[in-house]
């Protein structure tokens, strides 16, 4: 057996197996917590129960294996690549293995959720000791059949050899492996009162990453032929018997309370079934974390079209004439800008970090830069508009769709209907993007309440316009950052948030600069207001990669030395540190960043390209990035962008190529040309036509290098998107002689006319 990390297993915490009807075995595994003593499986994979497990195998007598993901699919690729981790260790040709989306699990699973690109970082592991341990139990079953040790066994794609060269398929042994695992669970009952029994112990040597075969190659998605075949798999797709169809009529501007509405013109619809009012259900018993899940969208009565199609339901909808009154003020862009300002002015601030005295610093400088940055609300802009199918009846309450936390979800409907969790039962689909906006389970208790309402299946389904004009945005920030120089040295750094709606997604207090300077302060403040925010994509960081990076630009400018170089400078001071607050490795860092500056050419650029630099940490990943820009028809053209990457250990290279690309492609797109604007309380922008996103002539050239080492991995969904727009922003300022301090960069470089 190959050599690499040894583990012990206690069996009766991790495992159940069974015979299947018709051969085979199946194998449950409790991933992170213990298993319940009192469970039997199934005889049959149709019966089961996945409230009693959170990860199989099956194995047939064929040899081929079917693998339950558990995570959310988002299009991060985790139904993909997680599963990649169990094969790896079970050791099986990749073409032999079918993959399965698991339901959720509320009693036994942890973190069964796709956000801050966390899924293969928390999975490593124990996915992997999940395929290992299944692998020994088919060599036990092999040694046992030919009368041999165990050890003296090894097992690869699929066929278990001995010392004497005779092989035996999975297949072949399989239904003896089901058999052993039955007596050593005869066995180990026997010695309950010996919790530590040897019996329930065994060894289990997990893979030298030498050794992988599946671990970094390039493995295609999983759902490929599905999604390009346009065969059923969003919750767009989803549909029941006896389902009817929903559409929403919500507050047209954040604020508003509904006083009436006339539904005579909307019942006049063709395939029109009712129209109902809802809010009356318990949004207020939520508790204060099921509440930042779930945001303020259902704080409010709305008007519900029920109909045989989803045509018809939205046809319905705007047949409805709704009274709107003004609960509380309605807020417009100008405004927030004003109260961000004041924010900024004021002396009140949450200091998150304090290192040495900033004030002292400044007043003792030789020179003292300041600068200013502004973002605007983001929408998330999903390509799949939000939707949800739910089927409440007095036994059981059935949900599903594309959610990004399901656990939460399922927790929150319980509550405000009254359940016991126990009758919940969520089932994910894939999802047409998330960002961030599938966090929040509003339009998950929309359906439940809707269902509830009818006692009927029914699937909300929300427009387009829904989507941008009723959602959750990226927070109005406005970045302040001071820093003071003297005698050549940067002595002093001073970084203050300004946000709309909070700072649970604002600042990162522990990352670079920390630990490198003397004299460092980090202090928060933000307003309420009735505009709904939260999560989006790469959050705390996506826009404040960009300030702090452009700004050490500026400061190297300002002290007349290379910037790369500055920074290298400033890492040198955090290496060895024993400051724990750091999340950072300054090691890692240097070494993305000396990766990027010779693959992209940055100390010799060439003629007619003017080139930027930026480097981030976030996600657990270190990232740099060298933006190239070119001047076409005296307008700057953003060309290609190379990006060094430390994540550890790569798992799927081709996955991991597409989410590096996407990010970077969404970060440079956001930057250059996304607004979003309120007046009145009402977004105004409803569609595509006054909203801008990157086109595919504008996405540049990625380039992408990996720092190769055996270090376990880290995220990859997010951790590309901060550090681009940085880049961008640096390569703008060589090419147009401009510093941009807002976003989007547009509004600074052309007229509409030229970018239409």
């Amino acid at each position: 057996m190959a050599t690499g990390i040894a583990t012990k297993f206690s069996r009766r915490s991790f495992l159940r197996t069974s015979s299947l009807a018709g051969g085979g075995m199946l194998i449950g595994f409790n991933l992170f917590t213990a298993c319940k003593d009192t469970v039997k499986m199934p005889a049959d994979i149709s019966q089961l129960n996945y409230n009693d497990f959170n990860a199989f195998i099956k194995i047939s007598d064929e040899g081929m294996v079917t693998l339950f993901s558990p995570n959310p699919e988002i299009g991060q690729g985790v139904k993909t690549s997680m599963p990649m981790l169990i094969a790896e260790e079970l050791d099986v040709p990749w073409e032999h293995v079918n993959v399965v989306q698991g339901v959720l699990d509320t009693k036994n699973y942890q973190r069964q959720v796709a956000g801050g690109s966390q899924s293969i970082r928390f999975g490593w592991t124990p996915l992997r000791e999940t395929g290992a341990l299944a692998k020994q139990m088919l060599i036990n079953a092999a040694a046992a059949r030919w009368g041999v040790q165990a050890s003296e066994c090894t097992a690869s794609q699929g066929v278990i050899t001995n010392a004497k060269g005779e092989t035996l398929g999975y297949g072949d042994v399989v239904n003896d492996a089901a058999k052993l695992e039955a007596e050593r669970a005869a066995q180990v009952a026997a010695n309950a009162e010996n919790t530590d029994a040897e019996v329930e112990k065994e060894e289990i040597i997990l893979k030298d990453p030498k050794d992988f075969k599946i671990i970094g190659q390039d493995i295609g998605n999983v759902d490929i032929d599905e999604i390009i075949t346009g065969k059923p798999l969003y919750g767009m797709d989803y549909k029941a018997e006896g389902m009817v169809y929903a559409s929403v009529v919500r507050p047209p501007s954040f604020g508003q309370q509904l006083e009436s509405f006339d539904d005579a013109e909307a019942k006049a619809v063709p395939g029109v079934l009712d129209v109902i009012r809802i809010g009356d259900k318990g949004w207020s018993l939520l508790t204060k974390e099921q509440r930042n899940w779930t945001v303020k969208l259902g704080e409010t009565d709305k008007v519900v079209v029920i109909a045989k199609n989803t045509w018809a339901a939205m046809q319905g909808k705007k047949a409805i004439k709704a009274t709107w009154g003004e609960g509380t003020p309605l807020e417009s862009t100008a405004n927030h800008d004003k109260e961000l300002l004041a924010l900024l002015n004021a002396t009140e601030f949450n200091t998150l970090r304090k290192d040495g005295d900033v004030e002292k610093a400044f007043k003792q400088a030789d020179k003292i830069i300041e600068r200013t940055y502004e973002s605007p609300f983001l929408p998330h802009s999903c390509m799949e508009p939000m939707n949800f199918f739910a089927d409440v009846t007095d036994s059981k309450i059935h949900l599903v769709g594309p959610i990004q936390t399901p656990e939460s979800s399922a927790e929150a409907v319980a509550e405000m209907l009254g359940r016991d969790l126990d009758e919940v039962h969520c089932e994910m689909t894939r999802m047409g993007g998330g960002f961030g906006r599938r966090l929040y389970s509003d339009f998950v208790l929309e359906a439940a309440e809707i269902s509830d309402a009818i006692r009927k299946p029914v699937k909300m389904v929300s427009s387009r316009e829904d989507d941008m004009t009723t959602g959750v945005y990226r927070p109005a920030i406005k970045y302040r950052i001071k820093a003071s120089i003297k005698d050549g040295q940067l002595t002093g750094y001073q970084l203050k948030e300004a946000a709309v709606g909070g700072n649970m997604y604002g600042l990162i207090p522990n990352f670079f600069p920390a630990g490198a300077l003397e004299n460092y302060q980090v202090d928060v403040a933000s307003f309420n207001s009735n505009i709904t925010t939260g999560a989006w994509r790469a959050p705390y960081t996506n826009f404040l990669s960009y300030a702090e990076q452009s700004f050490l630009d500026e400061i190297a400018e300002a002290m007349e030395v290379d910037a790369v170089q500055m920074r290298l400078d400033l890492l040198q001071k955090v290496k060895g540190t024993t400051d724990e607050r750091i999340q950072y490795s300054a090691e890692r860092m240097e070494d993305v960043i000396n990766l990027v500056v010779e693959k992209s050419g940055y100390r010799t650029p060439k003629p007619g390209v003017f080139q930027g630099f930026s480097a981030y940490y976030c996600h657990n990943t270190h990232v740099a990035e060298v933006a190239d820009v070119v001047m076409e028809n005296n307008q700057p053209v953003v060309k290609k962008v190379t990006v060094a990457v430390d994540c550890g250990i790569v798992v799927n290279r081709l996955g991991a190529l597409n989410q590096i690309e996407g990010g970077v492609v969404d970060g440079v797109g956001h930057a250059m040309y996304s607004n979003f604007s309120f007046e009145n309380g009402a977004p105004k922008s409803k569609n595509y036509d006054a909203y801008r996103l990157i086109r595919m002539r504008e996405a540049p050239e990625v380039e992408t290098h990996f720092v190769e080492n055996t270090l376990s991995p880290t995220g990859l969904g997010e951790p590309t998107l901060p550090p681009a727009g940085a880049a961008v922003s640096n390569a703008l300022r060589k090419a147009t002689g401009k510093r941009i301090y807002r976003q989007p960069f547009i509004n600074d470089l052309m007229d509409t006319e030229i970018i239409g």
